[in-house]
């Protein structure tokens, strides 16, 4: 419940933005003069503030990732029918909790009893259902009547993997495995008995998406055809190299998308030198980028969103380089990296849409300069980097789907009608999917309520057993970031539309292209899906303190200061973008400064 000092955190934040804002330099009569080479140039200064950001920024990043144990061994039930049984060799068993660690594919198992170890009755079943996936549950086990047992035999209905099973007995004690015997298929149920966790948290198990991602992930390393098909294969690719180091933990599929997560600093930093110059700048704009929530939180996660937005920032980057440079290599490695992005998730089409537009809108400005004769060279090679080499990269991202089909995996795979026909259906299978995501969820939100930060996706809540404290965490972008960013950005709309500026002009039409399109998509929709465009709220930020480093002598207060405000609500915030215990009342009272934030 919200206490009225509560507002005065929000309150105070906004007026600290708004004595930032007021102290920037007029829009309608200000200077601002492109950076020269020398100012763009990567200095060993730049070097030194970035790689200490990114040190720092990873510690954070790396901390309470997740556990780096955890079953590695699967139990393979083949079939409906399929039996893993344990006997119990000494004195008879009264059960008290059953807990295994979910496998993939979907289904049921039925736990039996038996008191003689000849005659079985049901004691109750485990579900692994497709939010199970990779995650430690406690069985069902209302059927049992509370005897001691001699046998307990667990019976599949479907082809399901299981990871570890642990059974408790009434005085919830974990038994021993010495203390009794199993049959060969059981036997991979208990070898990891040193991974059970004695409570069952997103530490230890899977949260959000990762119920998919990851799963599709783990299908793509054991060559199983793809549950989870409703993304280019690219991204779950990237995650099964974690886990391909790290083994099927929590560690290991969250790995990749936080090792993207730190590499968008130094892209963004590059950015931001290419475009202001100076170190000032381009280390603030990274600093605000790190100190995001929803960077952060977003990356720490295994699902596809950190590859997607990380691409975007380079395909943008190099888009811009052209722009400036005229630099044809520039124009090409934009191009392999919006193939990149397309083939991790769709999002990246709509970066695509605005990079056309900036393409186009440097030709119409720029016609006399250039000529005919080399716009049209240059439309054949974009045609050439924006249509084949991303169809390629694109086409040959689904070799998992082929291989899982049982086709060979050489190149000659690629030029058959059955691969050819994957490909395709799974591209009609995802817009009807998206198209169809119309159930209520009671963390939705609408691209107009993103803008102002006003109802973020809540992945993770935990309470303590006396309801005191809580452990939860979800992802919106920092207030700072997300208010102050609105405001920088309409300062762009301004600087675009009646100064011409080609800098602000680029940041809104970056900013718009992954905006606008969420305006006219009527499927469920979160917070999650602002994150892209919050790449270009720090850009718009960081133009304005470039507008005061050039045009203000007393620019540090303000410059830092906003840049320490960002720090500062990163670190306040911290239970809730981490999950570390905190008392209810506290977090209650001083971070959950809008009755729509829920937590």
């Amino acid at each position: 419940m919200l206490h009225w000092y509560t507002y005065l955190f929000p309150l105070a934040c906004i007026v600290l933005i708004g004595i930032f804002f007021a102290a920037c330099p007029s829009l309608s009569g200000v200077s601002r003069t492109e950076p020269g080479r020398d100012e763009r140039a990567i200095t060993r200064k730049d070097l030194c503030i970035l790689l200490v950001i990114m040190i720092i920024y990873s510690i954070f990043a790396f901390y309470k990732l997740g556990n780096r144990t955890s079953p590695e061994q699967f139990a393979h039930f083949d079939n409906g029918g399929s039996v893993a049984e344990i006997t119990f060799t000494g004195d008879p068993v009264a059960l008290g909790r059953i807990r295994a660690f979910c496998g993939v594919n979907t289904g049921n198992y039925t736990l039996e009893v038996s008191t003689d170890g000849v005659t079985y009755q049901t004691a109750g079943t485990l579900e692994q259902t497709y939010s199970n996936i990779f995650k430690w549950v406690d069985a069902d086990l209302s059927g049992y009547s509370g005897e001691s047992i001699r046998s307990l035999r667990i019976v599949s209905d479907s082809d399901l993997y299981l990871g570890e099973v642990a059974v408790y007995d009434v005085a919830g004690i974990q038994l021993d495995t010495s203390y009794f015997t199993c049959s060969d298929l059981a036997a991979a149920l208990f070898d990891e008995q040193e991974t059970v966790p004695d409570r069952i948290s997103y530490l230890n198990s899977s949260y959000f998406d990762e119920v998919y991602h990851a799963r599709t992930a783990v299908e793509h390393m054991w060559n199983i055809n793809p549950y989870e098909i409703s993304h280019p294969p690219l991204g779950k690719i990237i995650i099964s190299i974690g886990m391909s180091l790290f083994g099927i933990t929590p560690f290991g599929w969250r790995f990749m998308g936080t090792v993207f997560g730190i590499l968008m600093l130094p892209a963004i930093f590059v950015f931001l030198k290419k475009m202001f110059g100076g170190t000032a700048v381009p280390a603030c704009g990274t600093i605000l980028l790190a100190s995001d929530f929803m960077h952060y939180v977003q990356t720490r996660i295994a699902t596809v969103d950190s590859y997607a937005v990380f691409f975007i920032i380079l395909m943008y980057l190099f888009m811009y380089l052209y722009l400036h440079s005229e630099k044809w290599r520039y124009l090409a490695l934009c191009g392999v990296f919006f193939g990149l992005g397309a083939a991790t998730k769709w999002i990246c089409l709509y970066a695509g849409a605005g990079l056309g537009v900036l393409w186009l809108l440097h030709w119409i400005l720029n016609w006399k300069q250039l000529g005919r004769k080399a716009f049209f060279k240059n439309v054949l090679f974009c045609i050439l980097f924006f249509i084949l080499v991303p169809g390629c990269i694109y086409y040959c991202s689904y070799y998992p789907y082929g291989t899982a089909r049982g086709m060979d995996g050489g190149i000659g795979m690629y030029f058959t009608r059955e691969y050819a026909d994957i490909v395709l259906s799974n591209q009609n299978y995802m817009l009807t999917y998206h198209m169809g995501v119309n159930q209520t969820h009671p963390y939705s939100s609408r691209w107009y309520q993103w803008i102002f930060d006003i109802r973020p996706i809540l992945y993770y809540l935990e309470y303590s057993a006396d309801g005191l404290d809580v452990s939860s965490f979800g992802a919106w972008l920092n207030p700072v970031l997300c208010w102050g960013g609105f405001m920088a950005i309409l300062s762009m709309m301004y600087l675009a539309v009646f100064r011409k500026d080609r800098t602000a002009g680029f940041i809104v039409i970056g900013y718009l292209a992954q905006l606008v399109p969420w305006i006219f998509i009527s499927r469920t929709t979160f917070e999650y899906h602002y994150f892209a465009s919050s790449i270009f709220l720090v850009l718009a930020l960081a133009y304005i303190f470039d507008l005061m480093v050039r045009n203000r002598k007393n620019w540090k207060r303000y410059v830092y200061g906003f840049t320490a405000l960002s720090c500062i609500l990163f670190v306040a915030f911290l239970p809730c973008l981490t999950g570390i215990w905190i008392d209810r009342t506290l977090q209650d009272t001083c971070l959950g400064w809008l009755n729509t934030w829920p937590f």
